[in-house]
């Protein structure tokens, strides 16, 4: 069965499979060891040390599951010569101007599991993402947000 195809640019698959490399060379051989160290204060009923190690090994086997599921359904986004250029699309910068601040932003629009608002990665998901993708250059947008709506002019789009 397919799961829902992961939408990623090159360097979000890249990410990926390196998070996914240290967590099962590196993390597993280390909290195993913790483990092991563990173990050897003896009685494991009230050894912090263990249940603290054993949690951590918890999170890491889930994390590389989540991840090798992810990379199964990875869909890379390539720019291939035949996109429109100036239209919003996963993988292109978009820099909007707020028309009630005039305050520009620089944004990247990428798939969900890339999305990281500090890093300026919206992800084609979000209220912004769904408002621009497939407009152009020039086009003026409306998102709907709790305080009511923003426009947003898209000044430019590149790859």
């Amino acid at each position: 069965m397919m799961g829902k195809e992961v939408l990623l640019t090159p360097e979000g698959l890249k990410k990926l499979e390196g998070e996914l490399e240290l967590l099962k060379t590196v993390k597993r051989r280390e909290v195993a060891q913790r483990i092991k160290e563990a173990l050897e204060f003896g009685d494991i009923s009230e050894n912090s040390e263990y249940d603290d190690a054993k949690n951590e090994q918890a999170f890491i086997e889930g994390r590389i599951i989540t991840l090798e599921k992810m990379l199964r359904n990875a869909k890379v986004i390539e720019h291939e010569d035949g996109q429109e250029d100036g239209v919003v699309a996963v993988g292109k910068k978009v820099v909007l101007r707020d028309l009630q601040t005039s305050e520009e932003f620089e944004y990247q629009i990428v798939g969900s599991a890339e999305a990281d608002p500090i890093q300026a990665k919206i992800s084609n998901e979000s209220p912004v993402g769904k408002a621009i993708l497939g407009k152009a250059q020039g086009d003026v947008v409306q998102v709907e947000v709790l305080d009511g709506l923003l426009k947003y002019e898209i000044v430019s789009v590149r790859r």
